[in-house]
């Protein structure tokens, strides 16, 4: 199972409950309004995070996955470029510009002048390339299960050409790759910090340049941060790019999502950050106190399931992998799960990916047309009301651990039109095995980037977390059509040449039966009415230059 399956979304809803979710974005109400009056320095902000990882602790930009960890990520270090949310567009950051090759191979970036380390070090092209050199030591020691690996395929070396100019080399061009040094997985840390161990750093051992210091982390527990002082070279997508309006912001990991919301009601924390969206309940604590809820799609690869479409498994029939998609009631998916208002998923990627293309219309829901074409592929349904075909019932067999979104609903709308989804739950360590064995019929996961080569990673056997995944999602022949289509959005330059590849990449996945997107997966955030200037990342990160507090 790819890494991102680990993000455990702790749910417990029960079918038909109504949760109403707000499907607002951008700024807090009040957050930097006329009403609020000029910023203001001082003051702490007390942010209640969903538990912390105790499988993978890490705070570490290069090596880390968990979404709260590179939240805290993106405020105490800085990277190359940034991304604009609303547009996608990269835009300067410590870089203030770049070239890229003719061949897409290599990229040469402009440095500012005058940007340190917190421990004074400066941040020069040197100190560039010893990160990129870093990280490729990263990726050795720990066979590749660093996040960041998959930002710098292909990488082959970092030359400094002067004190504030880096030309990094690939192997093979890799147009995602201007994209990845926006991201907070590929933050800069200092030349020292790769002395330190990679556990070490994960535990926080290691200094960045960022508008805050990591003070300490105590996984499992609580992370702070404060204010830099003489910080002055923040995104050109912020309005403030100088020192932090906040002290200090504490970070706590709370495991109920009642006492985190209740937390904020009661003003014991300024933002209540979950995993999960808000219950209907907590949406109305909210809505009555003085809090508002913000909201932000996750960009990369939707909340999707893959089939294993093996030689004798029901779905090496493509009959049965597009009954599949008509089976499947996607609006009342998200309406009965998540609540009114939620967005439907409309394809493999959430809708705030770059590229993104909606296929909705090959998503809607036809159970007559699934029923259909069953009958074709010689699925009779028997006295049960399930379907057979020369004896054998047309049964999915789908392992899941105990932490799944909405499983009993999606095997209530198959058995509809006569398929019966037998739920495995199995712990998360189990699920690797039964992967690789082959024994299963359908399996999920998803991945959080803003760029769709993310896709890459779990559907490319050579570069996927699982490649027993992405080998059994597809035939020889449609995986060799997604390699081409991925080569040709990444090994160009060419934006035309880019959206067309991905526009025909996520038909393909569709019309071949490659991946079924479930939901769409939504970042929410209870922001207090006292916090200002509260926005999301292209990352639907929490972001907190802009951010500070009226009381």
């Amino acid at each position: 199972m790819s890494r991102p399956t680990r993000h455990r979304w702790l749910t417990a809803l029960l079918a038909g409950a109504t949760l109403a979710l707000a499907a607002c974005s951008g700024p807090a109400s009040g957050s930097g309004d006329a009403a609020a009056g000029p910023p203001v320095r001082g003051g702490t902000l007390k942010v209640a995070f969903f538990p912390d990882n105790p499988a993978f602790s890490c705070v570490d930009p290069f090596q880390t996955y968990w979404i709260e960890h590179r939240s805290v990520i993106r405020n105490i270090a800085d990277s190359l470029t940034d991304q604009d949310p609303d547009t996608n567009e990269i835009k300067p950051w410590l870089a203030q510009s770049w070239e890229v090759s003719p061949d897409g191979r290599e990229y040469t970036f402009h440095l500012r002048n005058g940007v340190t380390f917190s421990d004074g070090t400066p941040l020069d092209a040197a100190a560039v390339k010893a990160n990129f050199d870093g990280w490729a030591e990263t990726v050795k020691s720990t066979g590749g299960a660093a996040y960041g690996s998959s930002y710098i395929l292909g990488y082959s070396a970092s030359e400094v050409v002067d004190p504030t100019t880096v030309r990094v080399t690939f192997a093979q061009p890799n147009s995602s790759f201007l994209q990845a040094t926006s991201t907070t997985n590929l933050a800069l840390i200092s030349p020292a910090s790769f002395q330190n161990s990679t556990k070490d750093r994960c535990l926080g051992e290691f200094v960045a340049s960022g508008q805050f210091v990591l003070d300490q982390y105590s996984p499992g527990q609580s992370l702070t941060i404060s204010r830099r002082p003489g910080y002055a070279w923040g995104s050109a997508l912020s309005r403030n790019t100088g020192e932090a309006y906040l002290d200090k912001v504490e970070f706590s990991y709370v495991a109920e999502d009642g006492v985190r919301t209740g937390n904020l009601v009661s003003k014991a924390v300024d933002i209540a950050w979950p995993r999960n969206p808000f219950t209907a309940e907590d949406r109305e604590l909210i809505s009555r106190s003085d809090a508002t809820l913000q909201s932000r799609s996750l960009p990369g690869v939707s909340y999707s399931q893959f089939a294993n479409t093996s030689a004798g498994r029901p779905l090496s029939d493509p009959a049965v992998r597009q009954a599949l998609f008509k089976a499947v009631d996607l609006p009342t998916y998200a309406q009965t799960v998540f609540g009114d208002g939620y967005p439907v998923v409309e394809g493999a990627y959430d809708a705030t990916t770059p590229y993104f293309s909606s296929v909705a219309g090959k998503l809607a829901y036809d159970p007559e047309g699934a029923k259909a074409d069953l009958d074709a592929a010689g699925w009779t349904v028997g006295p049960d009301g399930y379907r057979y075909k020369d004896g054998a019932k047309l049964t999915l067999v789908y392992p899941l651990t105990a932490f799944n979104v909405g499983a009993e609903l999606f095997q209530d709308q198959l058995k509809q039109v006569g398929i019966e989804v037998r739920l495995d739950t199995v712990t998360q360590a189990e699920i690797p095995a039964r992967l690789s064995n082959g024994d299963y019929d359908i399996t999920q996961t998803y991945f959080t980037r803003a760029d769709p080569g993310a896709l890459q990673f779990v559907l490319d056997p050579d570069l996927a977390n699982s490649k027993a995944l992405a080998t059994n999602s597809m035939t020889p022949e449609v995986r060799a059509q997604v390699k081409q289509l991925f080569a040709q959005a990444i090994q160009t330059t060419d934006p035309a040449q880019t959206t067309r590849a991905y526009a025909d990449l996520q038909n393909l996945l569709i019309d071949q039966g490659v991946t079924f997107p479930l939901f769409e997966r939504v970042q929410y955030a209870g922001v207090s009415n006292a916090v200002q200037g509260f926005a999301f990342t292209s990352e639907s990160f929490l972001k907190l230059a802009d951010v500070w507090k009226t009381s």
